[in-house]
């Protein structure tokens, strides 16, 4: 088998130089393709593409200076301009059929409040704003889990663990609901 053969390459035999068939060409560039991420976990992201990640600013320690400011999380959100390019590509990754940016929250995973990397792309992701389950809800949780652990009802590092495991379950496992 020839090697355009193996690629499913029409080819023509021109003057003694191979040319390849503009339809193959157009059919290949039509074609979707496959997801690098699976959206099998939702609402959780796929740990693979999107295992979080932390602020080493953030600490037991520091939770005065940084998390448990008022406001503090503004000092260190990104800019549009840089989480807007991610959501684009997170939309294509995770394979949605609804790519309106709209739909769809850029979502640190291990959420700043709670210490996450502000601009790491292993703790943002595409969080879809459809569902029991969505963007809404965890914006909820994460408010209420950054509260206890400023109150000294959590620690930091079990909040972290409990968001970065499964935040649906997070108030229940730190007994704060």
């Amino acid at each position: 088998m020839s090697r355009l053969a193996r690629f499913g390459a029409p080819a023509v035999l021109l003057a003694g130089s191979l040319v390849l068939t503009a339809p193959a060409a157009h059919a290949a560039a039509a074609r979707p393709l496959a997801a690098k991420c699976s959206q099998a976990y939702l609402p959780l992201p796929d740990p693979v593409c999107t295992p979080g990640a932390t602020n080493p600013d953030v600490t037991q320690d520091t939770l005065d200076d940084t998390i448990c400011v008022p406001g503090w999380t503004a000092t260190v959100r990104p800019p549009t301009s840089y989480t807007t390019k991610l959501k684009k590509q997170g939309i294509i990754d995770y394979g949605y059929s609804d790519t309106s940016l709209s739909s769809y929250e850029e979502d640190h995973f291990l959420p700043l409040e709670l210490g996450g990397a502000p601009k790491d792309p292993k703790n943002l992701w595409p969080e879809p704003h459809d569902g029991d389950q969505n963007s809404y809800r965890k914006d909820s949780v994460e408010n209420a889990v950054k509260k206890a652990v400023c109150a000294g009802k959590a620690t930091l590092a079990d909040a972290q663990h409990a968001m970065l495991t499964d935040w649906t379950t997070a108030e229940s496992v730190l007994g704060i609901d």
